[in-house]
C-alpha cells in the first residue's frame, strides 16, 4: 500500500495488501457485551415459580400412583375428583376468556363431545392398558416413567424460547409415562383414571395456568405457593425424607439458582464488531 493511502474495508479493489490485512482502526468498533441483559432479583425469583409448579404437578402425579398402589386412594374417588376440578377448571378458562374479551370459535356442546369421545376410547382401551406391558419388567416400567416424565420436565413450555422446549413432546412424555404406570396397577378403572388424570395434569392444567397468569398476575405466586404445600403435605404421608429433598430442590430452584444466574452474568465476555456475519434490518 503506498504511503499517504488510507486502508478501506473492501475486497473488490487491489490496494496491494493481503486479503487479511486490517490497519489500526479495525477494532475501533468492538463492542463488548452488547446483548446482556440485567436481572432483577425478585423478578427471577418469580419467574422459577413456573418451574416449581410443573415440579409439583410430576411430584403429584407419581404419589396419587403410589397412593392407588397402595389401595389408600379407590380409583372411583380419583375419577370424581378429576371430574370436579375439570369442570370447575373448565368454568374457569371460560370465565378468563369472557374477561379477557377473546372470541372462541368452540362453543360448550363441541366441548362436551370432545370430553365424552375421550372418555369413551380411554375406559375401552383401558382392559389393553393392563396387559400391555406384561411381558415387561416392573424395574424396567419404573425406569422407562422416570426417564419420561424427566424428559417432561425438561421439554416442558416455561416460556422461554429455546430449542429444547416442545410443548407436544413434554406431553407425549408425560401421557406414557402414565400409560406404563397405568399398566402396572389392579383393574381397569385403576388404568383408566390414571390416564384420565393424567391428562389433566399434564395438558388441561398447565394451559389454566398459562390463561390463570396472563389475565390475573398476582395469581402466579399463590398457585406456586398452594401446589408447594399441598404437594409437600402429601409427600409426607409416602415419605419424610423425600419431603426433605423435595424442599430443598424447592427451595434451590426458587432462592439459589435466581442468584446463580445473576451473579454469572458478570462473567460474560460476548464481542461484536466487524468480523460478524452482515445482518439484513428490515
Amino acid at each position: 500500500m503506498a504511503a499517504g493511502t488510507k486502508w478501506k474495508k473492501i475486497l473488490y479493489e487491489d490496494q496491494g495488501v493481503p486479503d487479511h490485512y486490517v490497519d489500526e482502526s479495525f477494532l475501533d468498533e468492538l463492542k463488548k457485551n452488547l446483548y446482556t441483559r440485567t436481572y432483577d432479583y425478585w423478578a427471577v425469583v418469580n419467574e422459577s415459580g413456573v418451574i416449581v409448579q410443573q415440579l409439583c404437578s410430576v411430584c403429584m402425579f407419581v404419589l396419587v400412583f403410589l397412593f392407588m398402589d397402595s389401595h389408600v386412594l379407590q380409583p372411583e374417588i380419583l375419577v370424581f375428583i378429576s371430574a370436579s376440578l375439570t369442570l370447575l377448571g373448565y368454568l374457569t378458562n371460560t370465565w378468563l376468556i369472557w374477561q379477557r374479551r377473546v372470541q372462541t370459535q368452540r362453543t360448550f356442546l363441541e366441548d362436551m363431545k370432545t370430553v365424552l369421545i375421550f372418555a369413551g376410547f380411554s375406559y375401552c382401551l383401558s382392559p389393553v392398558l393392563l396387559s400391555l406391558t406384561e411381558t415387561i419388567a416392573t424395574d424396567t416400567i419404573y425406569a422407562m416413567t422416570a426417564v419420561m416424565l424427566i424428559a417432561n420436565l425438561l421439554c416442558h413450555d416455561y416460556g422461554a424460547d429455546a430449542q429444547m422446549v416442545s410443548g407436544v413432546l413434554s406431553l407425549n412424555a408425560g401421557l406414557f409415562a402414565s400409560v406404563c404406570l397405568a399398566s402396572r396397577l389392579h383393574t381397569t378403572l385403576h388404568a383408566f383414571a390414571t390416564v384420565t388424570f393424567a391428562v389433566e395434569i399434564f395438558a388441561l392444567w398447565p394451559a389454566l395456568r398459562r390463561n390463570l397468569r396472563q389475565s390475573i398476575q398476582s395469581s402466579h405466586i399463590a398457585m406456586t405457593t398452594v401446589m408447594t404445600l399441598l404437594t409437600l403435605a402429601t409427600m409426607t404421608c409416602i415419605s419424610i425424607p423425600a419431603t426433605v429433598l423435595m424442599c430443598i430442590a424447592i427451595v434451590f430452584i426458587t432462592f439459589v439458582c435466581p442468584m446463580l444466574l445473576i451473579s454469572l452474568q458478570t462473567y460474560k465476555n460476548n464481542i461484536h464488531g466487524p468480523w460478524d456475519e452482515a445482518v439484513i434490518q428490515k
